[in-house]
């Protein structure tokens, strides 16, 4: 990395506040990195029931922390999608397509044994500004 390339936190108001030690995103010249976003409603901070209705909170999630950095889905490169049960990927995928269009970002699909807060989902996002 440069000495002229800024490294800043990015932090907004419509995503939940980090549950640990890191930040929302991080901002590096024209990259942007989000991470993992689960299905907590950022005022209340309650899960959204079922695995259609996380992925859609965790997406909305990413979708304000890119807002803020000035930047939308349509400058997201890579997400990497974490699920508990792969059996829900066609549920999640149906809710996926709603927020991104072509080219797709490239993607990747993990099952995990658990996730923070009970969560069936976390979705974290690469993007890069035009």
């Amino acid at each position: 990395m440069s000495d002229d390339v800024r490294v800043k936190g990015v932090r907004s108001a419509g995503a939940p506040a980090p549950i640990g030690p890191y930040a929302q995103a991080i901002e590096s010249g024209d990259w942007l990195f989000c991470s993992g976003q689960i299905g907590l409603d950022p005022q209340s901070g309650a899960l959204a029931e079922g695995v259609g209705a996380q992925a859609r909170r965790a997406l909305q999630n990413l979708q304000a922390v890119l807002g803020e950095a000035g930047l939308g889905f349509d400058d997201v490169v890579k997400t990497t999608l974490y699920l508990v049960d792969l059996g829900d990927f066609a549920v999640v995928n149906d809710v996926y397509a709603d927020f991104v269009s072509p080219p797709y970002p490239a993607r990747a699909t993990v099952g995990v044994a658990a996730l923070p807060r009970g969560a069936r989902i976390e979705i974290d996002a690469i993007a890069r500004r035009r």
